[in-house]
């Protein structure tokens, strides 16, 4: 009983994932058909690069929510980790937004191909308060969205040796008399009889 919550996460993530493969390849399925066997006249050159370009936009964030998704075992087989919560924010709910934006730019490219410059000039907001997402035209495209959050991850593994030396009078004498204050250490009580 006690890998109840590690079961049902990798019977969701299992679900979720097979949800998000069947709605690549039917998009994949419905682009190839009407535009390459419907629409067999008007099909150049520039639909080849753009199925590749879909292809790839698919392929690699569906990887990357594949390895979250992939449950962990003990080396006797036992479950350990169902496995990171598809529902969840973050780098996760970036992905997913980068293959529903990618399906529906591809099943619309189909009606025309001025539908490929949403990839240009969609952007997204996310508002940290709330979860929620919000999309307008505040200058932050989807391109440059990924690698401002690429950069805030790499960010992290760098040294920080240059920003500890912007602090002002009151930080500086906040956090010495928090020292003082840890140094002298707690004291003990006892009870008196």
């Amino acid at each position: 009983m006690a890998n109840q919550g590690a079961k049902k996460r990798k019977e969701e993530n299992a679900r979720h994932m097979a949800n998000l493969r069947r709605l690549i390849i039917a998009c994949n399925v419905i682009y190839v058909l009407v535009r390459m066997v419907v629409f067999h006249s008007s099909f150049t050159w520039k639909h080849w690069i753009g199925l590749i370009l879909t292809s790839v936009a698919y392929f690699i964030p569906y990887r990357q929510l594949a390895a979250m998704a992939s449950p962990a075992y003990a080396e006797d087989g036992d479950l350990l980790d169902g496995g990171f919560d598809m529902s969840t924010g973050g780098i996760c709910g970036y992905l997913h937004d980068v293959i529903y934006i990618t399906s529906f730019v591809q099943l619309m490219s189909i009606i025309s191909g001025k539908f490929w410059y949403t990839y240009l000039a969609l952007v997204a907001c996310y508002e940290n308060m709330g979860g929620r997402v919000r999309v307008g035209a505040l200058g932050i495209e989807i391109p440059a969205f990924g690698a401002y959050k690429s950069f805030g991850f790499i960010r992290g593994f760098l040294s920080h040796g240059s920003e500890e030396g912007a602090e002002d009078e009151k930080t500086r004498k906040k956090r010495e008399k928090l020292e003082k204050k840890a140094s002298r250490g707690r004291p003990v009580k006892t009870r008196t009889r």
